[in-house]
């Protein structure tokens, strides 16, 4: 019965919920979905669908099912309430797992007990970018002379980021923290979005992650 009720557990979960073994005899008759948490053309997002192009000749179709809104929690939640029939799995991200748990008073899902993990897919570094043409009218060439601007010019810069409690939320307080600056922060629906509101310059800055390559080899997450 215990072994019984720890299978339930792994084909119901998200970030991991099912094995890519047996339990996926069900998903080759229907197709797999992966749900990302987040709007697409994000890092997440595009990580997603490299895992799907590389694992469909083992495991069919595979589709991807963005459910941004709530910094994550409501992909994951999708997740976590999935039917337990080894057909969904999801993306879990710093922000879904390990942030928002702090972050929100109440919670949709336990991250700690709704999801049994696969396996970690990639690790990226975040980058602090501006718009070229923001920084060229601000003089701004390097990150000495962000600071130096941003303590001259207290709250005229801004940052955006993929949502309250994403990572790039934590890495632009932390700068602001160590730099001893101050900027608005504003939260954006996920990366993509903030990525183009840099790019149209609504934001002047955004802590954003290196773009994900393709390997020889890929790893469900």
């Amino acid at each position: 019965m215990a072994a019984m009720k720890r299978r339930t557990l792994l084909l119901s979960s998200a970030a991991a919920a099912a094995t890519l073994a047996a339990p996926f005899a069900i998903a080759r008759a229907r197709p797999l979905r992966i749900i990302v948490p987040y709007a697409p053309g994000g890092p997440i997002d595009v990580t997603a669908r490299l895992l799907a192009e590389r694992v469909k000749d083992s495991l069919g179709t595979v589709i991807i099912e963005n459910r941004p809104g709530g910094g994550g929690n409501i992909g994951a939640d999708a997740v976590a309430k999935a039917a337990p029939d080894g057909t969904t799995i999801g993306i879990a991200a710093v922000a879904t797992h390990a942030i928002n748990p702090w972050l929100f008073s109440k919670m949709p899902y336990d991250a700690a007990k709704d999801f049994a993990p696969i396996t970690q897919m990639l690790r990226v570094p975040n980058v602090l970018v501006m718009n070229a043409e923001t920084a060229a009218r601000l003089k701004i060439e390097t990150l000495r002379d962000l600071i130096a601007y941003a303590k001259a010019n207290p709250a005229k810069l801004n940052y955006g980021s993929g949502g309250n409690g994403s990572a790039g939320h934590l890495a632009g307080e932390m700068f602001k923290r160590d730099a001893g600056i101050f900027a608005v922060h504003i939260p954006y629906n996920g990366g993509n979005p903030a990525q183009l509101a840099l790019l149209s310059g609504q934001s002047t800055s955004t802590s954003t992650t290196l773009p994900p390559r393709r390997r020889t080899s890929a790893r469900a997450s």
